[in-house]
């Protein structure tokens, strides 16, 4: 849509302040810019005060375009309403459950992903095939790689043991309790889309791990079909045993029971939030490692605190929660996760997604969109 004036452009949640470079070179004459680096509390959540909730009204009032990180500001229907100067919501990554997609279209606002494929025009920095041959069969995706540093960080005790050397609260010490061996454990999946697969097959070729996998609709033929996409060893198209299959799809209450780590893998919606509550957490092992990199609410936040402060399960590796960023007064960062008795906890601020490389090609992606808004072109990648 070529206009005289200014598009009014809002750049949200940049909590790096990288975003601005990607879109320098915009003609300030058709587009201005304002960067935000941090996020108001989220519109719809309970806790959201009417105050919060104006601050954030007023400070997307303003503008016909967004160019939002992920789900970092949720955009539900109440919210939209308040905002009719809006255009445009060009969002990054490729789920958008908090984003009211249908009442988007019905006010006119048109919303875009950026996949994370690259520029359509050979412009940008682009994805070289090798390594998208490794995001797609290799343990190359950035969530991926996360998962497994939270699994390794608590079954080290590489955090911990951190703290105790460089005497953070503590007298200088030095060994602080034994690491798990990982090598022949059972992982369980709690969900199993790609990057579930993915981390499956890190943990079956590089630790030799029993895998088990469970979610609402998964069968063993779909699984065999996802393993065999992300080059997962699979169980050879013949007829083995239980014992002799390199993962399996099992009940969930058999995988909370016969897992040694429980990593979530579920997308959030209506029907997941929840998914594992005070009653699954009772069942699983007590020398259990707890993973989620996926959705805060998956989890049923007061039971896992319960747990947690009671040392039902051996640890917890959490990076996302119910609100994010995290408040002040949140237990998570006040509770003293050192006392005896309680679980080890680890905790890390929603960086599952957070690599350069993605970042900038999400960037990238979102500055393609904004050239063709500002020369009247079709959009790119419209969710609605």
């Amino acid at each position: 849509m070529t206009t005289s004036t200014p598009i009014k452009l809002a750049i949200l949640d940049d909590y790096h302040n990288i975003a601005a470079r990607y879109f320098s070179y915009l003609d300030s004459s058709k587009v201005t810019a304002t960067t935000y680096n941090d996020t108001l509390p989220a519109y719809s959540h309970p806790a959201t005060s009417d105050a919060d909730k104006k601050a954030l009204v007023d400070r997307l009032k303003p503008f016909s375009v967004l160019s939002t990180m992920r789900e970092r500001t949720p955009f539900p229907c109440d919210l939209l309403c308040q905002l009719p100067n809006l255009k445009v919501i060009l969002a990054t990554g490729t789920q958008f459950e908090t984003f009211d997609l249908k009442a988007a279209k019905e006010l006119g606002i048109k919303v875009c992903a950026a996949p994370g494929k690259g520029r359509t025009d050979g412009k940008g920095s682009g994805i070289s095939p090798r390594a998208k041959l490794e995001i797609k069969k290799g343990g190359g995706h950035p969530t991926t790689q996360h998962v497994w540093a939270l699994i390794l960080a608590l079954a080290r005790n590489v955090a911990s043991d951190d703290a105790v050397i460089k005497g953070k609260g503590v007298t200088q010490g030095w060994q602080t309790q034994l690491a798990i061996g990982l090598q022949g454990k059972t992982l369980g999946l709690v969900g199993f889309g790609r990057i579930g697969a993915l981390t499956a097959r890190v943990g079956l070729l590089a630790w030799g791990m029993k895998i088990v996998c469970w979610s609402a609709n998964l069968t063993q033929e779909k699984a065999d079909k996802l393993a065999e996409e992300v080059g997962l060893p699979t169980n050879g198209g013949g007829i083995v045993s239980d014992e002799e299959k390199t993962f399996k799809v099992v009940s969930k209450e058999e995988l909370l029971k016969g897992s040694d780590v429980v990593s979530l893998h579920y997308v959030l919606s209506g029907r997941s939030r929840g998914i594992v509550g005070a009653e699954e957490l009772k069942i699983m092992n007590e020398s259990a490692l707890l993973i989620n990199t996926s959705r805060g609410p998956l989890l049923d936040e007061a039971a896992l605190l319960d747990t947690l402060r009671n040392g039902r399960i051996r640890g917890a590796a959490l990076d996302v929660f119910d609100i994010e960023p995290l408040p002040a007064d949140s237990p998570w960062r006040s509770e003293n996760w050192d006392e005896p008795g309680k679980s080890r906890v680890l905790l890390t601020p929603h960086m599952g997604y957070v690599a350069e490389g993605t970042m900038q090609t999400w960037y990238e992606e979102t500055a393609e969109n904004i050239e063709r808004y500002i020369e009247g072109k079709e959009l790119l990648h419209s969710l609605n």
